[in-house]
């Protein structure tokens, strides 16, 4: 199994799963153009997708879903509340799913499970490859760790998870209250705290790369969420490796076992 995250932020998010040619996009938050752009990055073919499963309707996640499904013939799933809400994903014949229904895809057996955020029916995602039984995990816009969440984390290989936000950075940034409450509440975004606490409670000697993803531009510093959550999860020895994910970069292919990954970054600007 192979997992690349191809960019991560409030500007677009999507990542990919690979595990011995069948292949797997957790959202697709970027035009199709760049989408196509950073596989070609790493020598993947947009075609060559089997499918996308997006966790819920924001644009972030779902910007480039309907034009992948027309160019590329990728097959989407969403949860129902999530294609209700986003009319790209009715029009794209997006396949619906209840959290927690099987899905199978490929070699790709994919878990699904409510996530506590601000949309109609989000979710985040587990994959297992049958072969190898390794297991890849995306849990971003989450405002809080639910019990089932945490359950469903356990076991994971490689897990793709939210620091969005430093609180006091948060707290004396650019954004009003509301805006600031909402953020910060149960249904908004994990933050950097929050984020070590989660991994130290699914931490485990298989537990190889924590990615932290969508991470705020205004209110989080790559540098910072590294070291929040370095330390945060320092008491449970874990010895895996942390990457922070970026906006307009590619950070992988991050495997069970493997190498600290590089960083692919892109120069967006013919686009």
């Amino acid at each position: 199994m192979k997992v690349w995250v191809l960019g991560s932020g409030s500007r677009g998010n999507a990542v990919l799963i690979d595990a011995g040619g069948s292949r797997l996009l957790v959202d697709a938050g970027f035009a199709p153009q760049i989408l196509a752009q950073r596989l070609a990055a790493i020598e993947i073919a947009p075609e060559s997708i089997d499918a996308l499963i997006v966790t819920h309707e924001h644009t972030d996640h779902v910007r480039g879903a309907r034009g992948g499904a027309d160019r590329f013939g990728w097959t989407i799933y969403g949860t129902a509340g999530t294609i209700v809400s986003a009319r790209e994903l009715r029009d794209a014949g997006a396949i619906p799913f209840r959290p927690g229904d099987p899905i199978a895809i490929g070699t790709l057996d994919l878990t699904t499970v409510t996530a506590p955020h601000d949309a109609a029916e989000p979710v985040i995602v587990i994959a297992t490859d049958r072969r190898t039984g390794a297991r890849a995990a995306v849990a971003y816009d989450i405002g809080c760790v639910t019990q089932p969440m945490s359950k469903a984390l356990e076991d994971t290989d490689i897990l793709v998870v939210e620091a969005n936000h430093d609180e006091a950075m948060l707290h004396h940034g650019p954004y009003p209250p509301v805006v600031r409450d909402r953020i910060a509440g149960r249904r908004g975004h994990l933050s950097n705290r929050a984020a070590a606490q989660l991994v130290r409670g699914v931490s485990h000697r298989g537990l190889k790369h924590v990615v932290l993803a969508h991470l705020s531009e205004s209110c989080n510093t790559p540098a910072l969420a590294l070291s929040t959550v370095r330390e945060g999860i320092a008491s449970v020895k874990f010895t895996g490796r942390v990457t922070a994910a970026t906006q307009d970069g590619i950070v992988g292919p991050f495997e069970p076992g493997s190498k600290r990954p590089a960083a692919v970054q892109l120069d967006l600007g013919l686009l």
